[in-house]
């Protein structure tokens, strides 16, 4: 058996070879491309597909850590799935979920499922050893694309984190795939369930704020701990991602559910270009600085990605969004989570409301916030009925305010039940799309970048995401 040491040298060696757009570290700048290659013969449009029902959806898991045990408990929980194997770096993160899950299925469910210590190819065998179902990849960035590919060929749906991938060559090698072989690949964006998303996605389509005009999303969230996980975690891949690449790197957060207020690629509208500039890079040169000693290797980088990122979105409408990405600032939490029409505002961080003529009970004009408390009646009037059904479920079960267990119970729900999933292939693909346009937008000085038609136009006849119950 290899020893942790060895298995780590070599997904190292993996990292560094697989991904057309980082290498070792290095990010190379992607420009937009407005040609639409011509789809595959015998390929589907997957933008409404249903897949065939799985009365009990057998899952497996690559990556264990912090976010994988997560993935791996909860759904471990949710009727009709079946935990049938776990692949990770470290022997010791896979046992432990292996446990949690053999937990949760009370001695029914998850009896036999199959570990795997990754060592450069592992999750491969795994995928034509096993043949799920259903693959959660929860792994560094570089890894998402190849790995959601590869499931897809060896016949699973693919549940991708964020990003689904890091270049536009990656994105649209998802999309080949996924409409050639019929097969889901859907980037895990959870806070689309989150409540107050929820809530907004369902007053925009009761057309509570008129015509949508703007939208403002970010992910502002200060990180900088992660740089003393060097050698096992989250920073100990991340951290080359900042020293070598200046761009927007974390959109889909704030991105995902305003697109979903707009019904961007979903028959109303679509993404279509895109501007983006970066503030300096201070804040980790300064930390590591501070906090590691001068021969560390932080501090033979130079991390010259911004420390704050803000990109432009134009619609094919004419609408805006802008995206900010800041990881570095120290600043409170907040993904704004704006959404602005001809009669009010929406928007986080606090969640607020501001409409025409005034929010019933709560303010008289659109010249103050109804927040807090004032809230309560229109929570009751426009709660999402999605949030109604699961949300003391999720509120129990946790992860980041319950948003996380809605989602993989929408997951495993749609396959059983043979249903669209909430989130297409596509969707994941034009959020994604933002990191690699705006690093090559930064890179050109804010030159505007197209957006890249995943849908081949087919965004046109693509139903909105229905207000699900």
């Amino acid at each position: 058996m290899n020893t942790p040491e060895d298995s780590r040298r070599n997904f190292v060696k993996v990292v560094g070879t697989v991904g057309a757009g980082i290498v070792a570290g290095c990010a190379v700048a992607e420009k937009g491309d407005s040609t639409t290659p011509s789809r595959p013969s015998q390929a589907k449009y997957m933008g409404d597909f249903a897949a065939p029902k799985i009365d009990t959806v057998r899952v497996a898991i690559i990556g264990v850590g912090a976010r994988g045990r997560g993935h791996a408990r909860q759904v471990a929980e949710i009727e009709g799935s079946e935990i049938v194997a776990i692949c990770d770096l470290y022997e010791d993160l896979a046992q432990r979920s292996k446990a949690e899950c053999e937990k949760a299925g009370k001695g029914e469910r998850h009896k036999d499922i199959a570990l795997y210590n990754e060592n450069g190819d592992s999750w491969k065998t795994m995928l034509q050893e096993v043949r799920p179902d259903a693959v959660f990849v929860v792994t560094p960035w570089v890894l998402h694309a190849p790995m959601a590919i590869e499931a897809m060929k060896q016949g699973a749906h693919a549940f991708v984190e964020v990003p689904l991938g890091i270049t536009n060559e990656e994105l649209w090698e998802i999309v080949d795939t996924s409409e050639s072989t019929g097969k889901h690949c859907m980037m895990m964006e959870n806070v689309n369930y989150g409540r107050e998303e929820l809530l907004y996605l369902n007053m925009c389509r009761q057309g509570v704020i008129g015509e949508l005009l703007h939208g403002e999303a970010a992910y502002i969230h200060e990180l900088r701990r992660q740089m003393n996980q060097v050698d096992r975690g989250t920073g100990s891949w991340r951290t080359y991602h900042y020293a070598k690449r200046d761009a927007n790197l974390y959109p889909t957060h704030g991105l995902g559910p305003v697109a979903q207020y707009m019904n961007l690629a979903r028959g109303e509208d679509n993404f279509e270009r895109l501007v983006s500039f970066s503030s300096p890079g201070r804040g980790r040169n300064l930390y590591a600085k501070a906090n590691f000693p001068a021969d560390h290797k932080w501090n033979q980088m130079d991390f010259k990605g911004g420390d704050i990122n803000t990109s432009i979105i134009r619609s094919t409408l004419g609408r805006t969004i802008m995206v900010q990405w800041d990881e570095t600032s120290p600043r409170p939490y907040s993904r704004h989570n704006l959404i602005q029409g001809t009669k009010g505002t929406l928007t986080g961080f606090p969640t607020r409301v501001a409409l025409e003529g005034g929010v019933d009970g709560a303010t008289d004009d659109h010249h103050s916030w109804a927040e807090g408390e004032k809230l309560e009646a229109l929570f009751e009037k426009y709660e999402h009925p999605l949030y109604k059904r699961l949300g003391a479920l999720a509120l129990k079960m946790g992860g980041h305010g319950g948003m996380d267990l809605i989602m993989r119970y929408r997951i495993i729900e749609c396959l059983r039940l043979g249903q669209p999933l909430d989130q297409n292939l596509y969707e994941g693909c034009f959020w994604s799309a933002v990191t690699p346009l705006s690093e090559a937008s930064v890179k050109e000085d804010g030159s505007s970048q197209a957006f890249p038609d995943f849908t081949r136009g087919e965004w046109k006849n693509t139903k909105p995401l229905d207000i699900i119950a």
